[in-house]
């Protein structure tokens, strides 16, 4: 099982609507969403999740979402 890790400080970068996405979307999936996960200076540019405790990186929230489909 794939464990997804995001940050509450991200939610304005968009990134709340693709964990609603995963957690309709995907099977197979562990989704958490913490206060901080101490990426700060990645948290800042932009959309980001942790995949198993890889940074995935993106420039918007859709394309996070692929990418992070791609990795599960």
């Amino acid at each position: 099982m794939a464990q997804i890790k995001f940050c509450e400080n991200n939610f304005s970068h968009g990134t709340e609507e693709v964990v609603n996405k995963i957690e309709n979307e995907l099977n197979g999936v562990d989704v958490e969403v913490e206060s901080c996960l101490g990426y700060c200076g990645d948290c800042a540019v932009g959309p980001f999740a942790l995949v198993n405790d890889e940074l995935i990186q993106a420039d918007t929230p859709d394309e996070l979402f692929n990418k992070i489909k791609e990795q599960v």
